[in-house]
């Protein structure tokens, strides 16, 4: 799964795109045309990739997170192709925030504030989220940032581990989704019994308003 950001006014016009974290130390890269690509030097497997002077092709407006239509996905790759790198660019434009039910939750082996829990974010997919609020239990609507997630602060969720315990998403507080007019508490955000899971938050939003 790929990520799109583009910001024109601070670093110029610039396509960034992007499938996970690497090491400073351990990345190389190859540059072609108007196209460069960070790879994991461990793996050899592509991390990042940016694409230079595109907007007019690709009609890239705003800044921050995009989501790319399927013909711009399809320019991006052809651009990727003609600069020689043998790399297939897909997105998934599903919502990445959504309502989730803390289905398990029991202590981390290896911390005395760590929660590790099982929520189920749709009907038939359940996520093992490491969760460090106190508010944290089993039965709670919570909001979760899914893998692919991009907060306002700029951090993108990807999957993980914590102490040793894999993670595959957030568990989210209003100030940490910058919605405290709605709520402003500072454990994680407990959302209404009602709300169906898999709900994204653009939704949850409007049945608070």
């Amino acid at each position: 799964m790929w990520l799109a950001f583009y910001n024109n006014e601070g670093i110029g016009d610039v396509l960034l795109l992007t499938s996970g974290n690497v090491a400073d130390d351990k990345v190389k890269t190859a540059t072609k045309d108007n196209v460069t690509v960070i790879y994991d030097e461990d793996t050899d497997e592509a991390v990042s990739v940016n694409l230079f002077n595109v907007a007019e092709k690709l009609g890239l407006e705003g800044n921050g997170a995009l989501a790319l239509s399927t013909e711009q996905v399809k320019q991006v790759n052809e651009m990727i192709a003609a600069a020689g790198f043998d790399l297939t660019i897909e997105v998934d434009n599903s919502p990445k925030f959504v309502v989730g039910h803390v289905e398990e939750c029991r202590p981390h082996e290896d911390s005395d504030h760590l929660s590790v829990t099982q929520i189920r974010v749709s009907d038939d997919k359940v996520l093992q989220i490491v969760c460090g609020a106190r508010n944290i239990s089993k039965g709670l609507n919570v909001l979760v940032a899914l893998p692919g997630a991009v907060m306002p602060s700029g951090l993108i969720i990807w999957p993980g581990e914590l102490r040793g315990v894999v993670s595959n998403g957030m568990v989210c507080s209003t100030r940490e989704l910058e919605l405290t007019h709605i709520e402003d508490y500072p454990g994680i955000w407990e959302l209404a019994k009602d709300l169906k899971v898999g709900t994204p938050l653009s939704e949850v939003v409007e049945y608070y308003a």
